[in-house]
C-alpha cells in the first residue's frame, strides 16, 4: 500500500474513533476538548492531501434515510 494513503488511512481511522468518544461524551468539558481534538485531525488530513496534492473524494453530507428515500 502507499505509505501516503497508509498515512491518510490511519488519520481517517484515528478520527473516526475520536467522533465515536465525542458522540458519547456527556460532560461539557470533554465534549469541547473532542470537538477540538475533531476538528484537528480534519485539519492535518486536509493538509496532508494539499501536501500530496491529492483531491480528496467529495462526501455528501446526506444523511442514510435521505439517501435511502432518495434512491426509491
Amino acid at each position: 500500500m502507499n505509505s501516503t494513503f497508509s498515512h491518510i488511512d490511519a488519520l481517517e481511522f484515528r478520527l473516526s474513533n475520536e467522533r465515536q468518544r465525542l458522540s458519547r461524551a456527556a460532560k461539557a468539558q470533554e465534549i469541547t476538548l473532542r470537538t477540538i481534538w475533531c476538528k484537528q485531525i480534519e485539519k492535518e488530513i486536509a493538509d496532508e492531501y494539499k501536501r500530496q496534492g491529492i483531491v480528496p473524494s467529495v462526501v455528501s453530507d446526506m444523511s442514510d434515510d435521505d439517501l435511502l428515500s432518495a434512491l426509491i
